[in-house]
Formats: C-alpha cells, structure tokens, sequence
C-alpha cells in the first residue's frame, strides 16, 4: 500500500474512533432509532450493531428500508439518536434542514452533498474512496466499541460479498477477513460450491452461463463433455473436485461463453461457519438478499442473527427467489424487442414482466455475464406500483459514471437517485416512462460524442 494509501486508511479508522466516542457519549441517556437498507450489505450491518447495542444494554428500534422515500426523513423522532446503515449520504441536505440534533450515518455510497452540522458519517467516500462494504465499516465501529464483537467478522464479509467486493481486498477488508477465520479455497465461482454440481449450475446466475442456467438438459450436457458422472451419491460438489476435473469443468463453461478468462470465472471461494455447519459465503449472502427482495426482511436479520426458526425459512424463501431470477434472466435474454440498443448501451424496459426489486440483480448479472462488451452501459426498467425502478451498470466496471447520467435526467424529469459510479439507480413516476427513456438516449449519447 503507497504512503498515500496507509495515510487515508489512517484518516478513516481515525474518523471511525472519533464517530464511536461521540456515538457513546450521545447514546448515554437517549434511545436508538436505527434505519438500514433491505439488501445483504444492509442487513448484516444491522445484524452487527444488533448485537452491539444488545451487549451494550442500549434501548432501540429496528426499521429496514428498501430505500428513503421522500418525506420519510420529516419522521424521525427528534428524542432519539437516529443511526443509518447503508443508507443516508444521498439525504445530507435533507436530514441537515430537519432540526434533528443526533444523526449517525455508517455508509459507503457516493457524497454529493455538504455534511451538516447535525450529522456524523462514516464514509470511505471522504476518504479517497476506499473499496469497503457498509458491513466492513459498521463491523470496524462496532469492533472499536468492544473488541470481543471480533465475532461479527464474518457477517461484515457476508455483507462485503454481497456488495461484489470480495475482489476489492484492501487492508482493511483483508484484516476483517483475518478477524472472520473464514476458510478461503480458491475455485470456480459458481455457488454454493457445497451443493451437488447439476444442482448448483441448473441456478448458476452469476455467472451467467448461456444455454445452461435455467437448462436442466444444458447442465447435464456441460458435466458430461467435463467427464463428471453421478455416482450412487449424486453429482459431486464444486470443493469435492480435484484439480484435474476442476479444469475440464472450466474448459467446458468457457466453451459457452468464448468472451470468458480465467481471471473472470476463477477466484476465492469463501466457506464459513454458520448455523454450525460450513456454507459457502455467497450463497449466505444470496438467502439474505433474497429474504428481504421478496418482503421478508425480518427473516433475513434472524437469519443473521441465527436465530433457529429462521434458517428452514430463509432457504424456502431463496429457492422461490432463484426460480424467479432465472424465468427474469431467460425472459430478458429472450425478448428483443423489449432492448433498445445504441452504440455502447443497451436499455432493457421490462415493464411488469420482472420484479423491481430483482431488476438490480438481472442487471448485474448481465454486466458479469461478459454477453456484452466491457464498457457497455446496461439500464434496466420495471415497474413498481405507480412508478419505475431503474437499474444502471457497466459491463466490467469501466467507462462512464452511470450515477451522473441518471443524475442529469432525473435532475430534469423528477425522481430520486442513488448509488455508484458503475452500478447507480433511480426511481421516476411512471407517468414519465416515455420522457425517461429519450432523455436517457440523449444524454448516453452525448455522454458517447464526448469520450
């Protein structure tokens, strides 16, 4: 790491025990309202300070967010210390006019807006941008606070895998991971690689693998081209390969998708312990996610939290979410006419034929999907009661800011944004769908005449 490098990371654990003092001092007498977002990063961050404040004996309340809606803000109860995990740096000015006197915010995404003198954040964007999970930060804090919730590592690493920053180990994350003890092998990143091959490829939706996912015969048929037969037992699972047949099983999926590395399609695979029983890490993070995609956050923080009852849920809720992603995944591979392409874009407009809150997560799988070139910008619409979710990525995390595309139409049309350089997303009425869509194609391409 440069010395530039240490002095920032330095800056942000500087940041982080000075926001912990205060954090105490103002929660001395005063009970916590803590707001979270509905995603995996969201939840394990709020699973995380759970378990802090309950050893801390700290009175609080719990509320789990899909997003900040307008107005939402006006509510917060002026008697409590109000805490956002994953959420608020895009609400700075609002929660600055609100009188409130106690704000905490433990986030990740993009600052565009002056702090004010209400609120204290944790934000490795003011900190020259460090790659690290709402999880990571929330865990470090609440490591700060006491020393023994060492054992929430490995729910600040479920969070880290679910925001795609598994790849992004820097100090930081590096030493969460070493505090974690998570086993790492390193393998095909299909998951969960302790389940049965046929099994795990047939729902393999990241990476997408054409003509297989969704494809029981295109599974079958990829094993047997790798040489891998079912014994008495079943097929066997991804860690059971040695390396001989590991090789002939990534032969065979490059085969199917030419544009594909090494690189891309091999890396860490993350066990950890949960529920007394080793898990792959993603597909931990997969059952947490889909539990509060389809409304059901509750059961994803007992989930965190391991609660018994919540586990046979959790995996009911996952296959139903799985189901649904790969019938989404194949109906926008197989309707055109719902595309509408340029030169370096691609917007997807699939009305109510998918669910909005799986539209984020079709987006990003076909940005991995590496179907299209790196660069291109994919943008994904769905409809959610009188409005439209919109979902932008770029393929391979490069090229131009998404964000501040979004941010220039919805700056003209009406609606809220939020997220990151490659992976942004907003939300309009639905009234504006046809005005949306020809200022999106104008600014995408004045944005292409510029590069």
């Amino acid at each position: 790491m440069s010395k530039e490098g240490n002095q920032n990371r330095a800056n942000l654990e500087s940041e982080i025990t000075s926001s912990v003092q205060k954090f105490l001092d103002k929660t001395k007498d005063k009970e916590i309202n803590l707001i979270s977002h509905f995603d995996t990063d969201g939840i394990t961050s709020a699973a995380i300070m759970i378990k802090t404040l309950k050893k801390l004996d700290k009175k609080f309340t719990v509320t789990i967010l899909k997003r900040i809606e307008e107005g939402f803000v006006q509510t917060l109860p002026k008697n409590k210390v109000n805490l956002f995990l994953d959420l608020g740096s895009g609400n700075l000015d609002d929660l600055g006019e609100t009188g409130i006197q106690d704000v905490f915010i433990i986030d990740h995404h993009e600052v565009v807006q002056k702090v004010p003198k209400n609120v204290t954040i944790v934000n490795p964007e003011l900190h020259n941008k460090q790659k690290i999970s709402s999880s990571g930060l929330t865990y470090l804090f609440c490591k700060e606070i006491n020393s023994s919730n060492k054992e929430c590592a490995k729910l600040a690493v479920l969070g880290m895998v679910g925001d795609c920053l598994e790849k992004e180990i820097c100090k930081l994350n590096h030493d969460i991971l070493k505090d974690s003890e998570i086993k790492k092998r390193r393998g095909l990143l299909i998951y969960p690689s302790t389940r049965p091959l046929n099994r795990t490829l047939e729902f393999s939706s990241n990476p997408y693998i054409p003509g297989v996912t969704g494809n029981v015969k295109g599974v079958l048929e990829l094993l047997r081209e790798a040489g891998l037969n079912p014994t008495n037992k079943g097929y066997p699972s991804l860690i059971e390969l040695n390396d001989e047949e590991m090789a002939k099983l990534v032969t065979s999926i490059m085969l199917r998708n030419p544009k594909a590395n090494n690189k891309e399609i091999i890396g860490d695979i993350f066990l950890v312990k949960f529920y007394n029983k080793l898990e792959d890490a993603r597909e931990l993070s997969a059952k947490i996610n889909a539990c509060s995609k389809f409304g059901k956050s509750h059961v994803a923080l007992q989930f965190c939290l391991e609660v018994s009852k919540a586990k046979e849920n959790a995996e009911e809720i996952h296959i139903k979410y799985k189901q649904n992603l790969v019938s989404s995944l194949k109906y926008v591979s197989e309707n055109e006419e719902d595309k509408i392409k340029g030169d370096g874009f691609v917007i997807i407009n699939a009305k109510e034929e998918v669910n909005d809150t799986i539209i984020g997560t079709v987006m990003s799988i076909l940005s991995n999907s590496l179907i299209y070139e790196e660069g291109t910008i994919l943008i994904g619409m769905a409809y959610y009661k009188n409005k439209i979710k919109v979902s932008a990525r770029n393929v391979g995390n490069e090229g131009r800011n998404v964000r501040e595309i979004l941010n220039r139409v919805i700056n003209e049309i009406g609606g809220e944004v939020g997220g990151h350089k490659f992976a942004a997303g907003c939300m309009l009425k639905r009234e504006k769908e046809s005005k949306f869509i020809n200022q999106l194609k104008k600014q995408l391409e004045i944005e292409l005449v510029k590069i």
